[in-house]
């Protein structure tokens, strides 16, 4: 008998031998790892991959704790943890491309992904190619002999559009090219890439998966050959998390389950409140028919999470300090995934390149957190008052 998800959430990585009798693994915090004899030495160095105390950056029970409980709800062979969603993408990219190489990054990609590739991946003679996300299949007609990777994000961050994986990947297996998919608004839970044949899933753990906005920390789960050059490379290039964030972590993910269903109910109340405001002029969440991808939401997904964008009729970003800067229950900040629920004025102009944006007016990117709605529903309404008074509609 098959676990389900929600077992695995809280049983996953929570071995005997590293628990020792409590319910959660403890917080091993170590640098050097002692050896109780040359042979005991070279044993571990014989074999550098298990899990077995070798060196602080190989990891503690504490990091393999949470290595496993994400291996088995992503269905790989492997998973390694990095000091942020970033580090994850950058070096599930770097682990599949050499100098000289071509690769393809949706146009809806998070935008510090594009920043790398048109900073470090160009120093290093490797060419990006930014595609429309809405391509699908077509993709093929961009692949090129020297195509490593095909980076994709559904939905796409800011946009919200949703990716035809399973065409883009049957696509890139026919030339011989590698897909990494970063996961993150989905999680495990929602979606899962290698089930659809993506070569490498990365998760921003620091989002829902941590869900409670203190600890930073990225996953990258692969299998086969894959997970051999991404565990190589993520180990060459020195990345490991800290134990603290890793404990931090695992006790987010056993509440994963029960904090995405309430994230999916509270946003879908909010967005559909939203889609009839006459300020809005849009609501960017895939679980709407208006949405791109839609119909490849409903295809591939299981549910949605907390995270959507609105797109106002009118007015301009400075106009939003109007809105943003007096809400009650909404807050400013970067990231999202945690309890709490933000709001961010956040223009994709200036991150695209082949499929320019044009709105009307400003987007707004939302998180809805686990707050009562009613109550974050009148703060949205008095907000979007003062940007009616400031607009002058």
């Amino acid at each position: 008998m098959t676990d389900s998800e929600d077992t695995k959430l809280i049983t996953g990585g929570r071995r005997k031998e590293w628990t020792h009798g409590v319910v959660n693994p403890p917080v091993y915090r170590a640098s050097t790892c002692l050896f109780d004899s040359y042979a005991h030495l070279r044993e571990r160095i014989a074999d550098p991959s298990a899990k077995q105390l070798f060196y602080g950056r190989k990891g503690t029970p504490t990091q393999w704790a949470l290595e496993e409980a994400l291996t088995d709800l992503e269905g790989a062979d492997g998973t390694m943890l990095f000091p942020s969603g970033i580090a994850a993408v950058t070096t599930a990219i770097l682990s599949l491309v050499k100098a000289g190489d071509h690769i393809l990054i949706t146009d809806s990609a998070y935008e510090p992904t594009r920043t790398f590739a048109n900073g470090i991946l160009q120093a290093m003679n490797i060419e990006t190619e930014f595609y429309d996300p809405m391509i699908g299949g077509n993709i093929s007609t961009l692949l090129r002999e020297n195509t490593s990777v095909i980076v994709t994000e559904s939905p796409g961050s800011l946009t919200f559009e949703i990716q035809d994986i399973p065409a883009i990947v049957a696509a890139a297996k026919a030339n011989g090219t590698c897909t990494v998919t970063d996961n993150t608004w989905a999680t495990p839970l929602l979606f899962k890439p290698l089930d659809h044949g993506v070569d490498i899933s990365v998760e921003a753990c620091t989002k829902y998966i941590g869900g409670h906005s203190d600890s930073m920390i990225g996953s990258a789960s692969a299998k086969g050959e894959v997970w051999k050059k991404l565990s190589r490379t993520a180990y060459q290039m020195g990345h490991m998390v800290s134990p603290d964030d890793a404990f931090l972590t695992s006790r987010g993910l056993r509440t994963l389950g029960i904090r995405m269903k309430a994230h999916q109910e509270n946003a879908l109340k909010v967005a559909a409140w939203l889609k009839d405001h006459p300020m809005v002029e849009s609501v960017l969440h895939p679980a709407f028919e208006d949405c791109p991808g839609h119909d490849l939401w409903k295809r591939d997904f299981k549910g949605s999470s907390g995270l959507f964008s609105i797109v106002l009729k009118t007015g301009d970003y400075p106009d939003t300090a109007t809105m943003v800067d007096d809400m009650r229950l909404f807050k400013m900040g970067f990231s999202w995934g945690g309890y709490e629920s933000l709001i961010l004025p956040s223009n994709p102009t200036h991150c695209r390149s082949a499929v320019p944006w044009q709105a009307p007016g400003p987007v707004l990117r939302l998180h809805i957190g686990l707050e009562d709605t009613d109550d974050l529903i009148a703060d949205l309404e008095d907000g979007l008052e003062r940007y009616r008074l400031r607009v002058g509609r």
